[in-house]
Formats: structure tokens, sequence, C-alpha cells
């Protein structure tokens, strides 16, 4: 008797999941349905409706808040994502966005320091705690992170550029020299690149 219990509860249990699945499943259809027509209102209703706090309804209702230009909303569904998923990346960077969005630097720069510490070759990242460092005037600082990029990717130009600069501001002119020259290998004719060059006696 018991074990009949024991299966009937499983097979209850199985059947409200499915249910609750195929109900989500519809929810984010009509979401992306109203945001392919503009209606982020009605693409958050959607998903808001089914009352699920779920990693993915989550990390979606921080992004259509954040596209929303409702940034303080969208930082609250990413916080909640990210205690859903500590270690993904996604909701973190969802979550520095909005902080840019509503100004709030000092919650981009954690969110990015707590990427890295996941993923420490994480480029986008270190190029834009570059580009924070960089226009603090925090050149030292600036220059760990545009090196990594220019490690992990020797040809890409914005890292590059960053790293010439960077360089420049350090007084390291012969390094800058040659990088600003790579650049142009790069970019012919690019105007910072020869704006730099052009300070270089």
């Amino acid at each position: 008797m018991m074990t009949y219990k024991i299966l009937l509860f499983a097979f209850l249990s199985l059947i409200a999941q499915l249910a609750k699945g195929q109900e989500l499943g519809q929810a984010f259809a009509q979401s992306h349905a109203a945001e392919q027509r503009g209606d982020l209102k009605l693409a958050i209703a959607a998903l808001q409706g089914t009352k699920d706090n779920s990693y993915l309804v989550l990390l979606r209702l921080g992004y259509l808040h954040y596209s929303s230009g409702l940034a303080a909303e969208a930082m609250q569904y990413y916080q909640q994502a990210i205690k859903l998923r500590p270690f993904a990346i996604e909701p973190r960077l969802g979550m520095a966005n909005a902080a840019a969005q509503a100004n709030n630097w000092a919650q981009v720069q954690l969110q990015y320091e707590a990427i890295l510490r996941i993923d420490p070759n994480q480029t986008y990242v270190h190029y834009q705690l570059g580009m924070i460092k960089y226009n603090k005037k925090e050149y030292a600082n600036a220059l760990r992170h545009f090196e990594k990029v220019a490690n992990l990717y020797p040809a890409d130009f914005d890292g590059m550029i960053m790293l010439a600069w960077t360089h420049f501001r350090l007084g390291k002119l012969k390094e800058a020299k040659v990088l600003f020259q790579q650049v142009l290998w790069l970019r012919p004719n690019n105007a910072s690149a020869l704006e730099g060059l052009s300070m270089i006696k």
C-alpha cells in the first residue's frame, strides 16, 4: 500500500512538472513574440504571470527590464539569478550593464571583478575594467587588464590601441611607439594611432 502511494505521488509530481514546463514554454514564446513586436511591457507580463522564480525566467526578466530602461528592477532580477547560479557569468554581465545604465559604477566594477574570479580570461571584462581604470587615470591598473586582452588576442584592435595609449600615459614611449605602429598594420591611417605617434618625439 505504501509503495502504491509513493508511486502515485511520484506520478502526480511528474504530471505537475510537465504541466508547469508547458506553461513556461508558452510564456517564453509569448514573451519573445511580444519583444519582437516592440511591446516590452507585454513581454515582461507574459513571464511575470507565471509567478516562476527559476533562473531562466529571472535572467530574461532582468534583460527585459534593462531593455525597457528600468535599471533598478533589472538589477533586482539579475541579483536573484546570481543567487541561484553564483558561478554563471551572464547574470553578472547583465547586472553590470544595468548598473552602468543607472550610473552605479561601483556595482559595475564589483560585478566585473567577480566575473574575473570565476573566469580570469574573460577578455570583454578585462577590456571594460581597463577602460574604467584608464578613465580614472589609474594607468598601472589599466595596463594589467589591457595586457591580458593583448596576450589572449594579439591582433585585437581595441585592446592594442588602448595598450598603446596606456603605455604612453605611463611614459613608456618606446613600447607605445611600437604598439601604435602595429595598430597601423591592423588599421592603416587610424587617427588615434597617428595622433599617438605624433606625440612621441
